[in-house]
């Protein structure tokens, strides 16, 4: 398989639909590794050792080891949560790690752009996207990546109320287009710290919970074992309607 490393000679291969993209490089000049280590070294020995005290229960290194193209996949109420998975994961792992983030977020501005490019390796998405570029992004990263774990929400964007929503179609498009599996992640805590509206986030504690990995398959399917298995940790994850299970989600 041919390897990605974002030289603007290889974006011009891609296709015309794609080119309107903004650039964004993972070639590793010296600002971006200084970038890359401060980044890290901030993140993990500051931000979350005192700040904000993250406990991970599960082994990211073994998962690594069998399953080096995965579908991260995780609930969202808050700006906390794609960095506490980046957090989380081995730093010697994350030349790999990539993020599907919001493209008038995270791409808002010459500050966020860059450090969504040279600390998160950020992947815009438009998420008023009719034509289905975004979808032709992400499936062509996984599809030419040896390695790769892309971090993605399939609630599609922040809970407003901290229950987790009905998963959108987009993440069974990615992982069934591509052959990828997909590994559940559960963010415990996040929403109090970080709530929908909040300017910045409190200090406190997060449980970050690496779940088992599934093979890829239909929304209602994804939905429904991820649901089951986030109620086996916190029942009250999901709103009391919710019960009857994922019906609604085969209309998305």
């Amino acid at each position: 398989m041919k390897e990605w490393d974002y030289d603007n000679e290889q974006w011009m291969e891609l296709p015309s639909h794609l080119k309107h993209l903004p650039l964004f490089t993972r070639h590793y000049d010296l600002i971006s590794l200084v970038m890359r280590a401060l980044w890290g070294l901030i993140l993990k020995h500051g931000f979350y050792k005192f700040y904000i005290r993250m406990r991970v229960k599960g082994d990211f290194h073994e998962i690594y080891r069998n399953y080096p193209r995965l579908l991260v996949i995780a609930n969202h109420a808050s700006h906390l949560d794609a960095v506490s998975i980046a957090a989380a994961i081995p730093f010697r792992y994350w030349l790999d790690v990539y993020i599907a983030a919001a493209k008038d977020y995270f791409f808002s501005n010459p500050v966020f752009t860059f450090f969504s490019k040279h600390c998160l390796g950020a992947i815009p998405i438009d998420r008023k996207d009719k034509k289905g570029e975004a979808v032709e992004l992400c499936v062509t990263l996984l599809n030419r990546l040896e390695r790769i774990w892309l971090i993605i929400f399939p609630e599609g964007t922040r809970s407003k109320d901290g229950y987790i929503q009905q998963f959108k179609r987009g993440v069974s498009l990615f992982s069934e287009k591509t052959t990828t599996p997909l590994l559940f992640i559960y963010l415990e805590g996040a929403t109090e710290l970080w709530p929908k509206g909040r300017i910045f986030a409190k200090p406190g504690s997060l449980i970050l919970h690496i779940g088992p990995v599934h093979p890829p398959g239909p929304i209602e399917l994804i939905y429904e074992h991820y649901r089951d298995w986030v109620m086996r940790i916190n029942p009250n994850a999901f709103k009391a309607e919710e019960e009857d299970g994922p019906d609604s989600a085969a209309a998305r």
